[in-house]
């Protein structure tokens, strides 16, 4: 998240006219991500002081955005802990701000955890296929944004930016996920919505007096689509339970949150034949996009992009991960 497109507590008054959540009393940008402009809002009725987040939409269409906005309303209604749209007064959930897509969502509670330890993973993994198995019966459809036609896509784009080492790495890895994508294995892998992008910056913990952490929800769904469970997985996996400077997997927090996930949805045996297939697509994705945010990149009020050199050393070590990685 990030601030493409300003806007003042005035002009915000004025949009929120036409929603019942009282008075203006902040509006703050929010720095992280590069998607789209973010703000916290702070709104005040009857004595009673609620926080929300509005997002303004700078890449999403109009057409594309009613998925992920329902699917996060159709999760909440599943008890699943995700941010739930607020409609206006007339039960329009997107409306237009300053010419572009806007909505609001509320805001959950706690803060982000940026040095899991096995028990938050665990965590994650047992919701992340509560999240799955609760998408079963949602009816819209839209394939994930960024998967494979997207990578072979932007390929030319980014090659020129690179060194022979990198673009051998990439051509090469692409080839093989076209290979993997188009097999009768892949074609079993049970599937359904996926966040697609469920970072530790993407969930929320809260404090708990028993634990000591409790997990608050799961937010920023809009990267989500149509695509294989273990994929969700398996991107999942690759920041939560990785030492950050290496990229190499951590074998306690992995083995956590992939029993945790098991236990709730057990993995098939496709499934986990193809587990370091997933890893690596995963690790590809990213280091995709942080290629194509970083050479290629929007201005914005509080822009911050990420290295793509992180994602190249997963995926490196994703590729040359011995036979035996963390399982269940």
């Amino acid at each position: 998240m990030a601030v493409f497109t300003t806007v003042s507590q005035d002009e915000i008054a004025r949009w929120l006219l036409d929603y019942d959540l009282g008075e203006v009393r902040a509006l703050r940008g929010i720095a992280s991500g590069i998607e789209n402009s973010n703000f916290f809002l702070t709104m005040e009725q009857g004595g009673v002081t609620r926080e929300y987040v509005l997002t303004i939409f700078e890449r999403l269409t109009f057409d594309q955005l009613p998925y992920y906005l329902h699917l996060m309303a159709h999760l909440a209604r599943h008890d699943i802990s995700v941010p739930a749209p607020i409609p206006a007064r007339d039960g329009e959930i997107l409306r237009a701000l300053k010419g572009k897509p806007a909505t609001i969502v509320t805001r959950l509670p706690g803060a982000s955890q940026l040095a899991p330890q096995p028990g938050h993973c665990a965590e994650v993994g047992a919701m992340l296929a509560r999240m799955h198995l609760a998408g079963q019966d949602y009816p819209r459809q839209q394939p994930n944004l960024r998967s494979l036609a997207w990578w072979r896509q932007t390929e030319p784009e980014i090659t020129p930016f690179l060194d022979a080492g990198q673009r051998n790495l990439l051509a090469n890895e692409i080839a093989h996920q076209t290979a993997f994508f188009a097999g009768a294995d892949y074609a079993a892998l049970p599937g359904g919505p996926c966040h697609c992008d469920l970072f530790r910056d993407n969930v929320l913990f809260d404090a708990d007096g028993t634990s000591g952490h409790k997990l608050g929800g799961f937010f920023d769904f809009y990267f989500a689509g149509n695509d294989k469970w273990l994929f969700d997985l398996a991107v999942t996996v690759n920041d939560w339970c990785i030492d950050l400077p290496t990229g190499t997997l951590d074998r306690d927090r992995a083995q956590a949150m992939l029993r945790a996930y098991h236990a709730v949805r057990p993995l098939t045996a496709v499934e986990s034949a193809h587990w370091q297939d997933m890893l690596r697509a995963g690790a590809l994705r990213f280091w995709v996009s942080r290629l194509w945010d970083f050479f290629l990149p929007r201005e914005a009020d509080m822009l911050q992009p990420h290295d793509p050199t992180h994602f190249e050393r997963i995926l490196r070590r994703r590729i040359d991960d011995a036979a035996t990685l963390p399982w269940i």
